[in-house]
């Protein structure tokens, strides 16, 4: 067999610097600086930097990028600002409020308006990540001012005034923020973060502890129809239609356990930001930030002034817990795409949890069964695959033979609601293939309802995206399962077209190279090509690997496993949905 050659264009300009004479550390600076890897030995390094100099190394094409699609496709920040504004706009009723748990009055003690604020300091460089709470409260015709304060993740120290004066008390409400934040409580809608001081979180007062509580025991409280506290069910509520394991798999999902230990896992302060009080807008701001750190990075990676502030300022939008810890320096585009894709999954843990607010009732009048109100919030089929189907063989087929260390549990078929018409805009392209797409379980949700979405930023080492991987154990990296080792993916229709293909990473990638409509990043190894299926989905073709991965024999690429992009989110569409015991 002849080997096959990565197409290569001469880059234009030659450094003149001696790679074998730098450390790792400053080999490693100067990948970054190239936007490659840093990853590997200095052997590795120094082949990466010499490949890249000679111009060894793909080069993107000049594209033009789809004018309209940009404008379709809105980043999650671009998302969540006008879901913020569309619910403050239709916000009926005044917000509610509820008095810190760790406060002696928490029970009876009503918040007086709006006199609720939580602050949060990050400094790097003095090793703070510290919370500052002040509430003024009132039972009766009395009132008190509440201050609770100390480091991220502790309970910290507290102070109650009172009781006094209304008058009195809002005059200590207003001096205790303006000494904490250096502004104006009265001004607190044109919030202007000071040097020095606390930063105002905003969370959402949409919704009360006590609403969470009944959303967080929905699910605990009403047993499967057929299990043994049916009885116990008011009569007013339908049985649940769903088979038991679609039954399962809809408690798996919306799970509030697995969406606070998915926060827990990013270190996020679960009591700073609980479940049901995400707000959209601060983790819209949590993005702008780490954009601008994204701009200090490529420009200049050794400018770790800006870096510790912007960072600073980052753990005090999104409040982490460190414990005694120094907050870590967001120094690098790995870190910061790990707090990118954190962000996501934040943002996708409310509008699951958004989409659980507010009463649901069946045509007759009858609540319906919570699994089957949850199901439907979905806008989107999912049917079991009988294991005995040929469709489930060869589901199977796939798995087995790019696996590694997971059990197939369950597989469904996915009709999301509108896609196949968003698919049929790519009708004319033929050549299709089913792949893979692993994810965190606290985002599934999210994904049923809206679909695979464009990450915000072109931080991925093929660029701003979707990526799937003919290899079940490539995308198998990338899931975030429960804390059972339970696990979703997705297998999907992806229509590739004719591929550009690269052998060397492009993190500017933003859409597919003029004349293609794919990239494929390709790897050292690929599942046999001559084992592959063909099966018909919707009057199309759709490959289907079946073989183990065998090498591609090329002469360099610095993938090992081979990953599939498309640029535009109506060039996919979701298949099934499957469950694996993660190993």
């Amino acid at each position: 067999m002849s080997k096959r050659k990565a197409t290569t264009n001469l880059a234009s300009t030659a450094s003149t610097v001696d790679f074998k004479k730098l450390t790792v550390p400053l080999l490693k600076q100067e990948c970054q600086q190239r936007q490659l890897e840093i990853t590997g030995k200095k052997a590795e390094l120094i082949k990466r930097l010499q490949d890249y100099e000679s111009g060894a190394v793909i080069k993107k094409e000049e594209e033009d990028v789809d004018d309209e699609t940009e404008q379709k496709e809105l980043t999650m920040k671009e998302k969540l600002k006008k879901l913020a504004e569309e619910e403050k706009k239709n916000q009926k009723g005044p917000k509610r409020f509820k008095v810190d748990t760790e406060c002696p009055y928490y029970h009876g003690a009503q918040i007086v308006d709006d006199y609720d604020c939580m602050l949060n300091q990050t400094n790097i460089g003095a090793n703070n990540n510290k919370f500052y709470i002040i509430q003024l409260f009132s039972i009766g015709t009395n009132y008190w001012v509440w201050t609770r304060w100390g480091r991220v993740g502790d309970s910290g120290q507290n102070a109650l005034k009172g009781p006094t004066s209304l008058d009195a008390a809002k005059k200590e409400f207003e001096k205790k923020f303006r000494d904490k934040t250096k502004n104006k409580w009265e001004d607190r809608a044109n919030f202007k973060p000071a040097s020095g001081k606390y930063t105002m979180i905003e969370i959402d007062t949409g919704a009360d502890s006590q609403d969470i509580a009944e959303m967080e025991n929905k699910l605990t409280t009403l047993d499967d129809v057929d299990g043994p506290s049916s009885s116990k069910k008011s009569k007013q509520t339908s049985p649940c239609t769903l088979d038991k394991e679609t039954q399962d798999l809809i408690k798996l999902i919306f799970d509030n356990d697995m969406f606070k230990e998915a926060m827990a896992n990013f270190d996020i302060d679960v009591k700073k930001m609980p479940l049901g009080k995400l707000s959209k807008a601060q983790i819209a701001k949590g993005f702008e930030v780490l954009e601008e750190l994204e701009e200090v990075i490529k420009k200049n990676a050794r400018n770790t002034t800006a870096m510790n502030n912007l960072t600073s300022k980052f753990f005090t939008l999104i409040p982490h817990n460190f414990g005694r810890k120094r907050p870590p320096t967001i120094n690098g585009l790995e870190i910061l795409q790990k707090k990118m894709e954190m962000l996501m999954v934040l943002g996708d843990i409310e509008v699951a949890q958004s989409l659980q607010k507010g009463p649901v009732k069946t045509e007759n009048g009858d609540v319906p069964h919570p699994l089957d109100a949850n199901y439907g919030l979905l806008n989107c089929g999912l049917t079991l695959v009988d294991k005995k189907s040929e469709t489930y063989k060869i589901i199977d087929t796939y798995v087995q033979n790019t696996k590694y260390g997971s059990t197939l549990l369950e597989v469904w078929e996915v009709d999301r609601d509108g896609e196949d018409k968003r698919f049929d805009e790519h009708k004319d392209i033929e050549h299709r293939k089913l792949l893979w797409h692993g994810t965190n379980v606290a985002v599934v949700v999210a994904i049923l309802k809206s679909g695979l979405r464009i990450m915000p930023h072109s931080g991925g080492r093929v660029g701003r995206g979707i990526y799937f991987a003919s290899e079940h154990s490539k995308s198998a990296a990338y899931v975030g399962s429960s804390r059972d080792g339970t696990g979703i993916m997705f297998l999907n229709e992806v229509a590739l077209g004719k591929q550009h293909i690269i052998h060397q990473d492009d993190s500017s990638l933003r859409a597919a190279p003029k004349g293609s409509d794919s990239v494929l990043a390709q790897g050292c190894r690929e599942p046999d090509p001559s084992k592959e299926v063909t099966i018909q989905m919707d009057g199309n073709d759709v490959i289907v690997p079946q073989g183990k991965p065998i090498s591609n024999d090329l002469d360099y690429t610095s993938f090992h496993q081979s990953e599939y992009l498309v640029y535009k989110e109506s060039q996919c569409r979701i298949r099934y949905l499957l469950k694996f015991k993660m190993h």
